[in-house]
């Protein structure tokens, strides 16, 4: 999916999330589900170090496993090509998918440890993109565990900068957030 600055938090909010594993995992290579507990996202722009966006994630397993089936008819209807497979260093996944008139080719690669550290390097090339939505982006997602939840939070809640918190199990909230 795209990175994109602040003028597209929806769009950079669902590359986020269909990035985060897994997400993404409804071909027949399943990517590992993570350790439960609060996990830090970060998006990072190729070549920066600072993040462009940090959000947290509160997630056990059964949220998890609810947001693979729960994203996969997304991912049916919008995506002509969703395909994962293992590697030596971890899992890569290619996908062609469209939204809103743009295509996007999106590359993963997937590093890490599912229980303590993981690491998303995502390129893409859109087609058909609005003005401002650059052609070709790169992005990392660096997600760390943090620990067990917080005690307002339950599995599922998301908390966006600006104290936005939002829960992904209410998916069809999500799916409004798409442009038709």
């Amino acid at each position: 999916m795209t990175r994109v600055r602040c003028a597209f938090p929806a769009v950079g909010l669902l590359a986020a999330l269909l990035t985060i594993p897994p997400a993404w995992a409804e071909p027949a290579v399943e990517l590992p589900t993570r350790k439960a507990g609060l996990w830090e996202l970060s998006l990072l722009p190729a070549g920066e170090t600072a993040p462009n966006m940090t959000m947290q994630h509160c997630t056990d397993e059964t949220t998890d496993k609810q947001m693979s089936s729960s994203f996969s008819p997304m991912a049916k209807q919008a995506c002509s090509k969703n395909e994962t497979i293992k590697t030596a260093t971890g899992y890569s996944t290619d996908s062609v998918c469209s939204v809103a008139g743009m295509q996007t080719t999106s590359h993963s690669e997937l590093t890490g440890d599912f229980n303590a550290a993981y690491s998303v390097k995502i390129t893409s090339h859109n087609e058909g993109a609005p003005a401002g939505v650059p052609p070709d982006t790169a992005m990392t997602l660096q997600a760390k565990w943090l620990g067990a939840c917080k005690s307002d939070q339950k599995p599922g809640d998301i908390m966006m900068p600006g104290g936005f918190k939002m829960n992904i199990k209410d998916i069809d909230k999500l799916k409004g957030l798409l442009p038709r």
